[in-house]
């Protein structure tokens, strides 16, 4: 049976690739005004994933000249998100997407190919503190934070409380400052429907009265009618004085990475938009993030244009919100985090985005960590690559995928999760 599975996704990749060749757009949609090619639906959808293959010994990703990268830690299992604790220990959600059921040649093929690629399977679901307590880069003790969690995500810190973005909701415990492990039963603050889009993002405001959380889509489109899309594609926010929650901002079909833009107080978010139109179309994007506002999906994409796959909502449709800057079709840019000015050595303030890659394009896309710069609170300029050389050159292989970025303590590096090498790499000036 698995050799029939595997067969089969080898099939559908190889047949949709030869469909596609030489349609990949030379131009990448990406920055404020992007190109966007006109949609193509696919009958059957591309599926191209490279193979998982780790990092050899002694491998590493490519660093931007200017920059080295080091494993901070290694030897995880799927690492996801990262948070930086006040004083300078590391966590580490470990999680993975779990495999649903299969109703289609394609949905069997998709799962071979996830599996492949080490996308799905059994996750770990647990947080890991990593402390280096010599302050050499490189952690040389780890300790299980918590574990028994449902797929652990977005992780903070809020006046003695820390709160975990689980897949089925938001749950809280009681901390102590350098405690290495969560003690007691956690309380539970709000529900979120599981599968689909599983991860939940966490952020705290400024003022530490709301946390914002990250709910992405069910399916692609509302291929389940939108009742089962209720309370998705959406960023919640969270009161915790009053305990009340409600969707912050919604049209947004898988909104992960959050963000606050210091100079505006904006919340900003990369969101992972629909497939199946083509290997540009519509692009992934970055975005500040409106109280009350609507940014599309599942009617139209970008500047309104309409998805004819969904049926017609012309109401929804005029009120979407452009969002702001184009990031290409299909980079599954998840990680997200202010970058401020003088943290890498040539490089201003701005936002960094780790792009986990691509597999509904012909050509791949992603696989890497990018910086979106910054003036006067909006992005401006193209991207620059921070951190590349995840995929083998012919595409077949990957030694790792970014997901989750955040800035060091020390304010002049970068750390970035991995999680198919099972490392976090730290990013710094030479």
């Amino acid at each position: 049976m698995a050799d029939l599975i595997g067969k089969a996704a080898q099939t559908v990749g190889n047949v949709m690739v030869a469909l596609r060749k030489g349609r990949t757009p030379d131009t990448p949609a990406v920055g404020v005004a992007p190109a966007i090619p006109q949609a193509r639906p696919q009958r059957v959808m591309t599926l191209k994933m490279p193979t998982a293959a780790g990092w050899a010994a002694g491998q590493t990703p490519r660093a931007a000249p200017g920059l080295a990268v080091t494993a901070y830690a290694s030897g995880l299992d799927h690492p996801r998100w990262i948070e930086v604790l006040p004083n300078g220990d590391v966590l580490v959600a470990e999680s993975r997407e779990r495999e649903g059921e299969a109703e289609t040649l394609f949905d069997r093929a998709r799962h071979a190919t996830m599996r492949r690629a080490r996308a799905i399977g059994p996750s770990a679901n647990r947080i890991t503190l990593w402390r280096d307590a010599d302050g050499d880069g490189v952690a040389e003790q780890r300790h299980v934070f918590r574990e028994g969690l449902n797929q652990p995500f977005g992780m903070a810190l809020v006046d003695g409380r820390f709160y975990i973005g689980n897949t089925d909701g938001i749950v809280a415990f009681d901390y102590r400052d350098g405690a290495t492990r969560l003690e007691g039963q956690p309380e539970t603050l709000v529900r979120f429907k599981p599968h689909g889009h599983w991860t939940r993002s966490l952020i705290a405001s400024a003022d530490g009265a709301r946390l914002y959380a990250g709910v992405g889509s069910l399916t692609n489109i509302g291929d389940e009618g939108m009742a089962a899309e209720e309370g998705r594609a959406s960023i919640w926010e969270l009161d915790l004085g009053t305990g009340r929650a409600r969707e912050f901002a919604t049209g947004l079909r898988n909104p992960v990475g959050l963000a606050w833009q210091p100079e505006t107080g904006a919340l900003w978010t990369v969101v992972n938009e629909r497939d199946g139109l083509g290997d540009e179309t519509p692009p992934d994007y970055l975005t500040s993030v409106r109280d009350g506002g609507f940014y599309g999906w599942p009617w139209s994409y970008w500047d309104r244009v309409v998805d004819d796959r969904v049926p017609p909502n012309p109401d929804a449709v005029a009120r979407a919100i452009t969002p702001d800057y184009a990031l290409g079709g299909h980079t599954a840019s998840l990680g997200l985090c202010w970058m401020p000015e003088g943290t890498l050595p040539g490089y201003g303030a701005g936002m960094v985005i780790g792009q986990h890659g691509s597999w509904n394009r012909a050509k791949l896309s992603g696989y890497r960590v990018i910086f979106v710069p910054f003036q006067a609170g909006r992005p401006t300029g193209p991207p620059r690559d921070l951190l590349d050389g995840f995929l083998s050159p012919d595409e077949r292989r990957a030694w790792g995928r970014p997901v989750g970025v955040a800035v060091g303590l020390d304010r002049r590096s970068l750390l970035v999760a991995d999680d198919v090498g099972n490392v976090v790499w730290r990013l710094s000036g030479k």
